[in-house]
């Protein structure tokens, strides 16, 4: 377990605020960004690493989409396809999904 920076897992401000107010509780990236165990601070708020899933983008559902910020899957796949450049949505992609919670004060 180890304290990390925000933007290993969210990489931008607008995500990062988005997970502060509880909008966005995952998040998929193309790597392996953190471990479970691990926490982030955005604010004055800490978050905790609770899941870390090797998946592929046809695993992707309408309550990840919804878990990410989007209304649904389709909302989710334009949203990728505006943001990346390059992207192209290919269901046998792997992605690697970052769940996280605000941590508990102890």
């Amino acid at each position: 377990m180890a304290h990390i920076d925000a933007g290993e897992i969210l990489p931008n401000e607008h995500v990062q605020q988005m997970a502060a107010e509880g909008r966005v509780t995952q998040l998929h990236r193309g790597h392996e960004y953190a471990e479970e165990g691990d926490t982030f601070d955005i604010d004055d708020q800490t978050f905790e690493v609770t899941d870390v899933t090797h998946r592929t983008l046809g695993d992707l559902t309408d309550e990840d989409a919804r878990r990410e910020g989007s209304e649904d899957l389709d909302a989710y796949r334009e949203r990728l396809e505006a943001v990346h450049d390059t992207f192209e949505w290919d269901d046998d992609s792997e992605v690697v999904r970052h769940r996280f919670e605000p941590a508990n004060d102890e």
